[in-house]
């Protein structure tokens, strides 16, 4: 969900390119976006798709099963190519993202000056996780049954 939606109920065509985003770094990393959660670190797959990008480690981020099959420097070029567009469709304003159509042309390859992405929103990780390996739920939940007497 856009961050301009969520907060503030406004939708467009760039709130589409927002989950668009998401989509490609969860197709990359093989990780859903609402699962993810990096115990060391405290991020969400944004965050942390972020984090490896300013770090130039990026392969770190990549589905093994990906990183396996990828062998040769087309593949690594197109794998760095989504992550980047990903990149660029999860920015936190929607006027810095780009509209979908210039998305297609990218992943097209026919547009190669790529613009730098800027921070990503919803970078941390959510206050409420859904069975993440040891991690049950970061909130207390406590559940009342009435009986009648």
């Amino acid at each position: 969900m856009s961050p301009e939606y969520a907060m503030q109920g406004q939708f467009s065509e760039k709130s589409d390119v927002f989950s668009f985003g998401v989509l490609l770094l969860e197709i990359v990393s093989g990780k859903k976006n609402t699962r993810f959660y990096n115990n060391e670190y405290d991020l969400s797959l944004l965050g942390y798709a972020w984090k490896l990008w300013n770090e130039g480690n990026i392969w770190d981020l990549v589905d093994k099963v990906i990183s396996e099959f990828e062998s040769d420097s087309k593949n690594e070029k197109e794998i760095r190519r989504c992550i980047h567009v990903g990149l660029l469709c999860v920015q936190e304003y929607a006027k810095d993202r780009p509209n979908m159509s210039t998305v297609v042309s990218i992943l097209n390859s026919e547009i190669s000056n790529l613009d730098t992405p800027k921070q990503p929103a919803f970078t941390q990780a959510p206050l409420i996780t859904h069975d993440v390996g040891n991690k049950i739920s970061l909130n207390d939940v406590t559940l009342t049954n009435f009986d009648g007497r």
